[in-house]
């Protein structure tokens, strides 16, 4: 049973952290070629998520996740689904709200790197006759690794430990780590079996931290020293 838990948080909090990469490092290079204004309406507009009380937030998305919520309404309106999906006490709706809130702490940590770089160099590349993917693929991202593996860090810690999102739109049967060490507190009130749960969740998330900060200095020092 706790097994599963784990097993289920883990894969949550890595799905979770897939996402933000996929989504977030996009959203960083595009931001990072605005002009302002609009550079700074859209970094306010990523930012968002954070300024919202994670309640009201999640709240939210229970009401968008709901069988007749604006999602669902849509989707059977265009004639894409023919039932309403089941969004609401998923993983698949816990992973979305999860993504929505901690995308920013991915793009935080790319920006952050991306400041660093030099814009010439993709300039140069392209100019020597590689493709703008090309450019990305062997130019860009060796030397954004450590900004997106800082940010994976981040995204993952929190992910594995969130609480309210996976208790509001996860419901009593979709239990991760948080949610079972806060139901043997204040529900059974078997506080040495939530002590450990919760002690087993540090040191997962400390060793899982502590793997990914030694390979993080690293790719470090392989960008410095190249």
């Amino acid at each position: 049973y706790y097994h599963e838990i784990f097993l289920r948080t883990g894969g949550l909090a890595l799905g979770v952290t897939v996402l933000c990469v996929v989504f977030g490092v996009p959203e960083t290079l595009i931001l990072a070629r605005m002009k302002s204004p609009w550079r700074a309406l859209f970094l306010i507009v990523i930012l968002g998520p954070l300024l919202i009380s994670v309640v009201v937030r999640t709240l939210g998305w229970a009401i968008l996740f709901g069988n007749n919520g604006l999602i669902n309404s849509a989707l059977l309106q265009l004639g894409i689904v023919s039932e309403p999906v089941r969004l609401l006490f998923s993983m698949t709706g816990v992973a979305i709200a999860l993504t929505h809130v901690l995308i920013p702490f991915m793009v935080i940590s790319v920006w952050a790197n991306l400041q660093k770089l030099d814009p010439q160099i993709e300039s140069a590349g392209l100019s020597l006759g590689a493709s703008p993917l090309k450019v990305f693929w062997r130019i860009m991202l060796p030397q954004l690794l450590p900004g997106i593996l800082s940010g994976c860090i981040i995204v993952f810690a929190l992910a594995a430990s969130a609480f309210a999102t996976p208790s509001l739109l996860g419901g009593r049967k979709l239990k991760v780590v948080a949610t079972a060490a806060y139901d043997e507190f204040l529900n059974t009130l078997n506080w040495p079996l939530g002590a450990t749960i919760a002690m087993l969740l540090l040191l997962a998330n400390v060793v899982i931290i502590l793997g990914a900060n030694r390979w993080v200095e690293r790719r470090f020092s392989q960008v410095f020293d190249a």
